[in-house]
């Protein structure tokens, strides 16, 4: 058998294996992404983080969601890394560009890629009814949908149809369903794509719900939303809105590392 040290972090309730490259080349990574992150047999995780050498950046991070498949990007998982780095100031290479980071502390605050892709009051059809969902690339695709009584969504069932709409083909989305607070707080449920269920927390989630909201409530030019995620911690969404277009956004919240470990293969 080989041995694999990892690193376990969590960032509101979004739990992740930490790897450096040199520990990842006993597997393929979509399988040891797989066996890691299975809650029964593996370290359990909503994901797999491996981190690599970068030339553009400080450090190269590739996410693998725990069926296997590779992400763009995740905010949660940004957030860990910096955090795991122990330095004040980083940047991140991801497949969606390069993620700016700031720690102090337990508190981890990136600066995602702008916002793209942004299509509002989507018809689609589910269950037979047609539904109004919102649009927006916040390094991955999400999938936003205001509703009422958000506790009582079956987020499960009713994400995994939104998920896989043909809309949303081939490369599928997120889900986020959203409750308004008040001007500058919402809460949040998501379905994620990957994980292909609810989590606690969804970074890039809290960010496209936040960012959707203003754009459909017209909210001032900057602002800072407060995102209650499933998970209880409250995320925090900055960023300025010049005309259409949504610039200088920041996610902020806390992330800790639970324990060290070693898996064999």
């Amino acid at each position: 058998m080989q041995r694999i040290n990892f690193t376990k972090m969590v960032a509101s309730g979004n739990d992740f294996v930490v790897l450096e490259f040199s520990s990842s080349r006993v597997l393929g990574l979509k399988r040891l992404a797989q066996r890691l992150c299975d809650r029964k047999y593996g370290v359990g995780a909503d994901g797999l983080l491996i981190l690599e050498k970068s030339k553009i950046a400080d450090i190269k991070m590739r996410i693998f969601n725990a069926d296997g498949s590779e992400a763009e990007m995740c905010g949660n998982g940004a957030r860990c890394v910096s955090l795991w780095l122990k330095s004040k100031f980083i940047k991140i290479e991801t497949r969606a560009g390069i993620i700016e980071a700031r720690v102090s502390g337990d508190n981890a605050k990136i600066k995602l890629t702008d916002p793209k892709d942004i299509k509002l009051n989507l018809p689609i059809k589910v269950n037979n009814r047609t539904m109004r969902v919102n649009f927006i690339n916040t390094g991955v695709p999400h999938a936003v949908i205001f509703v009422e009584g958000l506790d009582k969504i079956d987020v499960a069932n009713l994400g995994n149809q939104i998920r896989y709409h043909k809309r949303f083909a081939p490369c599928g989305t997120n889900v986020d369903f959203v409750e308004v607070l008040n001007n500058n707080a919402i809460k949040v449920r998501t379905y994620e794509r990957g994980v292909e269920d609810e989590t606690l927390a969804c970074g890039t989630g809290a960010v496209a719900s936040a960012l959707v909201m203003s754009y459909k409530l017209q909210v001032m030019s900057y602002n800072k939303i407060s995102v209650q995620t499933k998970g209880g911690e409250i995320l925090k969404v900055y960023f300025e809105k010049i005309k259409n277009k949504f610039e200088n956004v920041w996610l902020e919240g806390k992330a800790m590392i639970a324990y060290k470990g070693e898996y064999y293969v």
